[in-house]
Parts: structure tokens; sequence; C-alpha cells
């Protein structure tokens, strides 16, 4: 299919950022689009004061893309504008225009819907696409209103198309809500085992295309799908790995950020994300070779900040700067002083080292010692400290279990939970 993409620089809400960097958010929508195999016949970059309300741009140039859509060399049948039209504004387009229209949140769910393999991720897209359905229907379709009820005067109206287009939708996403319920459900379960057997989780979050399934698999020596393309990535992955000091840890991969991320999708995918709310450390994957890196990471912090996590937390949260082996170190030096910032390349495996330390150097603030003792009959104790903690000393005087140990905060809360009254404290 033949695309033609509009990128608008709106004067009233575009931020300064992207108004400089306007070529590279069209790029960004090429790529959008060249992910779900489209064949981007013409791009256009617009500068307006202020969205017009009946069709986002002005008559003059809708009358100039209809001339475009007749030449052969430019002809297109669908129209891509990379920003969240009103149902209203996508609805005259298509009219005027005589094509498909897709604006940003749709080409997102389309691509989405192409990723999603899990029966998870299938469902999340699905509420998502339907939520967004539904705020496209828009009243035009009185047309299509359905026969009187009744008699011929006396009876009301009958159900309208929209109306039944409505119910229809609601009556899908209500299924898939149930579904998911039960899901996410068996998710939970699976989390609560996870804490059964308590190692740190360490998620992995940034910008789409930062390089998070590359990093994911040179630290784990997984083969998790890798591609230079946005979204390459939508399922949630998770690998368990060994730091420099014998601790396990499990790693989770997730679904790449992006600007104007749709807020129904951040709120479908949430429980899909529960991996980095629950995490005991964030990576924060960026490209650093990325001329909007900062902005890119705005939009993660943003994203993070929706999902309810705490963004000021600096030993949480651990930067990760990739794609050093593109960066001229001559002309950007890498400033290696932040405690909560590393430099890695995840193609060559330069600063994977540094990196694990830094996990480790994280993890180990969040342990404290303790003295505790219980009875020696509790084996299963004995071994729950045993994988959940470093023992730093242990004796039994016959009746009971004595033991030294390290361990965080949150597994010591955990035994208290786990073994209530069976141990006591030193």
């Amino acid at each position: 299919m033949n695309v033609f993409i509009l990128h608008p620089i709106l004067d009233d809400t575009t931020t300064l950022s992207q108004r400089k960097n306007a070529t590279y958010y069209l790029e960004e929508a090429i790529g959008l689009a060249t992910a779900i195999h489209l064949n981007v016949r013409g791009t256009r970059l617009v500068h307006l004061k202020k969205a017009h309300p009946k069709m986002l741009i002005g008559k003059g140039l809708v009358e100039e893309l209809t001339f475009l859509k007749e030449d052969e060399a430019q002809d297109f049948d669908l129209f891509f504008v990379n920003a969240n039209l009103t149902p209203v504004q996508q609805r005259n387009l298509e009219q005027a225009l005589d094509v498909k229209v897709i604006d940003r949140t749709g080409i997102i769910l389309e691509i989405f819907g192409e990723r999603a393999q899990t029966k998870e991720g299938t469902l999340q897209v699905d509420l998502a696409a339907l939520s967004y359905q539904r705020s496209r229907l828009v009243r035009g379709w009185t047309h299509l209103e359905r026969q009187r009820g009744g008699g011929a005067f006396t009876g009301g109206p009958g159900e309208k198309q929209i109306e039944l287009d409505r119910r229809m939708i609601d009556q899908q996403i209500n299924r898939i809500k149930k579904q998911l319920k039960e899901v996410e459900r068996t998710r939970k379960l699976h989390r609560e085992s996870r804490t059964k057997v308590p190692y740190p989780i360490i998620a992995l979050v940034g910008y789409t295309n930062a390089g998070k399934s590359t990093l994911f698999n040179r630290l784990t020596g997984a083969d998790v799908f890798v591609q230079d393309q946005v979204f390459a990535t939508l399922d949630p992955t998770m690998r368990q790995i060994k730091l420099p000091s014998g601790d396990k840890v499990i790693l989770s991969d997730t679904v790449g950020f992006i600007s104007d991320l749709p807020t129904h999708l951040v709120a479908a995918f949430k429980s899909t994300l529960d991996e980095v709310i629950f995490a005991d450390i964030i990576l924060h994957v960026r490209d650093w070779h990325d001329p909007n890196r900062e902005a890119h990471a705005d939009d993660v912090l943003k994203t993070l900040k929706a999902l309810d996590v705490n963004i000021h937390e600096d030993e949480h949260i651990l930067k990760v700067c990739n794609k050093i082996d593109l960066v001229d170190k001559c002309e950007t030096p890498l400033k290696k002083t932040h405690s909560n910032q590393c430099f890695v390349s995840a193609i060559t495996g330069e600063g994977m080292p540094d990196l694990l330390e830094k996990i480790d150097q994280i993890l180990s603030k969040q342990y404290e010692t303790y003295t505790l003792s219980f009875n020696i009959s509790r084996g299963d104790i004995l071994s729950w400290f045993h994988d959940h903690a470093h023992i730093l000393a242990q004796k039994n005087d016959g009746t009971h279990f004595y033991l030294k140990l390290k361990i965080s905060a949150k597994n010591i809360n955990r035994a208290a939970l786990y073994f209530k009254n069976e141990w006591v404290m030193l």
C-alpha cells in the first residue's frame, strides 16, 4: 500500500525541541510506516500556527495533496498524519482526499497488532484498538438509520448504525476485559511464585530502537528477536543472569516507549509492564549516538511516571548509555563519573563488566546484616534463607539454628510474611 506522510509542526503545541528536530520526527514517522511494510510515496513537513478544527490542515494544502494523489509518480491510497487526529478531522480528511487516513495512534496500533505474539499481548492490543475505534464513531451515520420500530408513525426510531456499532464494540471490550482478567490472574500467580523464590527483578526500559533487546541478548546469551526497527519487541521476555558477586537476578526486556504514546495503550499494557513497576532496578537504555537522546529520555520518564514509577529515585534507575561504538569519543567524551550511569555497547560488549558491577553495587546497598534463630525442625526456613540471603555464619545447638546473614529489606519483610512468629531476631 502506498502512503503519503505529513508531519505537522504546530506553533501552539509543539515543543521547541520538536520544532528544532522536526526532520528527525518525520524520519521516525517513516520508520513507523515501513515497520508495517507501507511504501512511502511522499513526505511533507508543514508549519501551522494552530490546528484547524475541521481537518487539522488548511484547504489549500488539502487541494495540493489531492493534486499529488493524481500524479502517477506520487499517487497514494493511504494518508498518514504524524499527529493525533480528532474523529471529525479524520473523517473530513478522508472525504476530502478520498483515501484512507490514519493518525499516529492508529499506526502504532497497527504495528502492535502485527507484533503481538502472546495471548495477553494480543488481547491488550485488541482492547486498545477497540477503545480507539469507539472514539472514531462520529455522527455521520444517519443515512444508515435502521427502520422505525412499531407502526409507521407511532413507533420511535429504531437503533441507528452508530449506536449499533458502539454497542457491539462495548460488548467486545467487555469480553476482552474478562479474558484479560483471567490472564492477569495467571500472571499474578506467576509473580507470586517468583516472590517465593524472589531473585531481584532488573527491568530494561527505553525509547524504541535504543538497543534493549540487543543488550538483553548480550547479558543473557538469549536470542530475542532483534532488528533495526521500531517496536521490534512487544511481548516481555525474562531470563536469569548471574552477577559478579554470584547473586542471581531476573532480567526483563519490555516494549519500547515512544513520544506521544497513546494513553489507552499505556493503560492496556500496564499489566505487561508490571515487571517495570515492581522492578528492584530499572535500566534506562539510551541510544547515546542519537542526537535526540535527551528528548527521548524525557518521553521515557513521562511514560514511567504514567505507570506510577518513582522516577526520582536515582539508585532505582540506572542510565545505560548504549551504542558507544558509534560515538566519536574524541568529539563526544564519555563522562563516567556518575554513579547511576554507565556507557556500553551491546554490539561489541564494551562496558558490560562495569554495568554488572554497578547493578551489584546498587543491590548491595539494599542489604543489611541480621542474626536470627529458629527451631531446628524448620529446614524449610533454613533453605529459604540460603536461597534469598548471603549466609555469613551458621550453627545449631541441637534445638535451634542460628544464622548471621545479609539480606535485602524486601526479602526480610517477605520472610516475616511467610514464616510468621516462627523465627526470632537476635
